[in-house]
C-alpha cells in the first residue's frame, strides 16, 4: 500500500502503467476522459490511444487488438461502457470472448453533478445478462490494483466498475488471496450470524464496515466479483455464515446482485439495500445524490434493525 491512498480510477491508471513496464502486449485506450498527465500516456505513449467520444467503436477496436494478441484495457464512463457500447460488449466480449478489459469509472452515481445521463445504476444488470464476462467492483486502492493485475493475467473479458474520486483503504486480505474469494469481516459475531451483510462496491462496503460492529448478530462479507460464475462460487461460503442475507449495492434492485443470489439461493431470504426505482435527478455530490435515493448509513441501519426485529443486539 502506498502512503497516500489513491481513488480507484487513479489506482487503475498507475497500476496499468506499472504492469506495462514488463508486459509489452498491454495497450491503454481512453474515450476522452484520461485527463492530463495520464501515467500510461506519460510512460508508454506508443501504446496509448485516446479514441474520443466513440465508445461503441472503441470496444470494437479493442476487440481487434485482442485478436492481434494484445491485451487492451479500454476506459470510459460506466453509463457509456455498459449502455452506449452494449452491442459491441455483447458480441465482442460476451459472445466471442475477446480478451478485452473494459474499465468503467463513474459507476453508480459517483459522477454527482454530471447528472442522470452520466450515472449508471443499471450497468451490472446489463453486463451480467451477456454471460462469460468477469464483473469486478473493487473496494479501495489495493483491491483495485489486485483486480487490474488479475485482469491483465487472465484471458477472460472483464468489466471493472470503479467510482470517481472516492479514496478508501481496502479491507485486509491474506497476501495470497485472490479478489475472487469472498472476504469475510465477522465483526462482533460469535458463531453463526442471524443476518449477513453482503457488500458490493466502495460506498456499500464502507457502510457495512461502519455498521457491522454495532450489531452482535450480523456478519459482513465483501464480494469483489459479481458475475454469475463468481456468485455461484459464493453460495457455499455464504450459507456457512447465515441463513438470511442483505445485499448492499449502489445499483438498482432490478438485475442487481441480490436478485441473482435470490435465484441461486431459493431456500434463503435475500434482501436488498439499493438505490431504488427513481431516476437520480438531484444535483449534488456523490454522497448527496445517494442520500436523495435513500442509500446511506441511517436507512441501512434502520433496515438491519427491522430485519432483526427492531433490536441492535438480537
Amino acid at each position: 500500500m502506498t502512503t497516500a491512498t489513491l481513488s480507484g480510477r487513479d489506482a487503475y491508471k498507475d497500476e496499468l502503467a506499472k504492469l506495462a513496464e514488463t508486459e509489452e502486449r498491454i495497450v491503454c485506450l481512453e474515450a476522452d476522459l484520461g485527463g492530463k498527465n495520464h501515467p500510461f500516456q506519460t510512460r508508454h505513449p506508443e501504446r496509448f490511444l485516446n479514441l474520443g467520444i466513440a465508445e461503441l467503436a472503441g470496444v470494437d477496436i479493442a476487440a481487434g487488438l485482442a485478436e492481434a494478441g494484445y491485451v487492451p484495457f479500454i476506459s470510459t464512463f460506466a453509463a457509456f461502457a455498459a449502455l452506449r457500447a452494449a452491442e459491441s460488449v455483447k458480441l465482442s466480449l460476451g459472445y466471442m470472448g475477446k480478451n478485452v478489459k473494459l474499465v468503467a469509472p463513474y459507476g453508480g452515481v459517483s459522477g454527482g453533478w454530471f447528472g442522470t445521463t452520466h450515472h449508471a445504476l443499471e450497468d451490472i444488470a446489463v453486463i451480467q445478462s451477456f454471460q462469460n464476462i468477469r464483473i469486478a467492483c473493487p473496494h479501495g486502492e489495493e483491491e483495485t490494483r489486485r483486480v487490474i493485475r488479475e485482469a491483465a493475467a487472465s484471458t477472460e473479458p472483464y468489466y471493472i466498475r470503479l467510482s470517481r474520486n472516492d479514496a478508501f483503504e481496502s479491507l485486509a486480505r491474506a497476501s495470497a488471496s485472490s479478489c475472487r474469494e469472498l472476504l469475510v469481516e465477522r465483526g462482533a459475531v460469535h458463531g453463526r450470524a442471524k443476518l449477513c451483510l453482503l457488500s458490493v462496491g466502495e460506498q456499500a462496503t464502507e457502510l457495512c464496515k461502519a455498521l457491522t460492529e454495532q450489531f452482535e448478530s450480523v456478519v459482513h462479507a465483501h464480494a469483489c466479483y459479481v458475475d454469475s460464475q463468481s456468485l455461484k462460487a459464493y453460495v457455499e461460503p455464504l450459507q456457512s455464515l447465515a441463513d438470511r442475507f442483505l445485499v448492499v449495492e449502489e445499483h438498482r434492485a432490478t438485475g442487481g446482485t441480490a436478485s441473482y443470489l435470490a435465484l441461486i439461493m431459493p431456500e434463503h431470504p435475500v434482501y436488498s439495500h439499493n438505490c431504488g426505482e427513481q431516476w437520480p435527478m438531484y444535483g449534488g455530490s456523490h454522497a448527496e445524490v445517494l442520500a436523495d435515493l435513500g442509500f446511506g448509513l441511517e436507512p441501512l441501519r434502520q433496515q438491519i434493525q427491522s430485519l432483526l426485529g427492531g433490536s441492535d443486539d438480537i
